[in-house]
């Protein structure tokens, strides 16, 4: 059972005091302050589209994974799950989350309004597009793919989902940015090219 082999993770960090830090849906664990040494590898995988797994076995109950993305870290290219005394390093397939919604509202603030672009992840992490959280598109230089990125927290991005892409490629506008067209999204007073 997923659970039993897991309770390594939270010897020193209880179950229930991670979820009251949770209960609101915005205060996280501080794992930013978390530093201990590494207690080794433990076979958990986040599959490109969000889905995460315990040895080859798809975790379905979704509280407990929206807990283990709430002492997610990324410290280099690496990612672990951390509590204050512990540190598992899991293995990420391509970013640790995946963005399946988005919702347009408008700032109607009287000095400057404007658009608000806010991004749901499978984890329900809900991202504000903006300066501390932009968009960004990689294209694969041999199939031509996009890949739309949007950074959720402490250096970690999540992966756009293509209906969530094109939702916003529908609704871009173009631009002229040195000297080229460039189609894409304001959010929060910035601009993000999409192409």
């Amino acid at each position: 059972m997923v659970e039993s082999s897991l309770d390594q993770l939270f010897k020193n960090l209880h179950l229930s005091e991670l979820q009251a830090s949770q209960a609101d849906g915005r205060k996280l664990p501080p794992v930013e302050q978390w530093s201990p040494p590494l207690s080794g590898d433990i076979d958990i995988r986040i599959a490109r589209n969000g889905v995460w797994f315990h040895e080859g076995g798809e975790i379905k109950r979704q509280p407990l994974v929206k807990l283990f993305s709430s002492i997610l870290k990324r410290e280099g290219d690496d990612y672990f799950l951390v509590t204050p005394v512990e540190k598992w390093r899991i293995q990420v397939d391509a970013v640790p989350f995946f963005i399946t919604a988005l919702q347009i509202k408008q700032d109607e603030r009287k000095d400057n309004p404007c658009q608000v672009l806010v991004f749901t992840s499978l984890t329900e992490d809900l991202v504000v597009a903006g300066e501390k959280h932009p968009l960004r598109v990689s294209v694969d230089p041999q199939s031509g793919e996009p890949s739309p990125y949007i950074l959720v927290r402490g250096g970690m991005e999540g992966l756009i989902s293509r209906p969530v892409y094109y939702e916003l490629v529908n609704m871009s506008e173009a631009r002229t940015i040195d000297g080229r067209e460039v189609f894409g999204l304001n959010s929060m007073g910035h601009f993000f090219p999409l192409t």
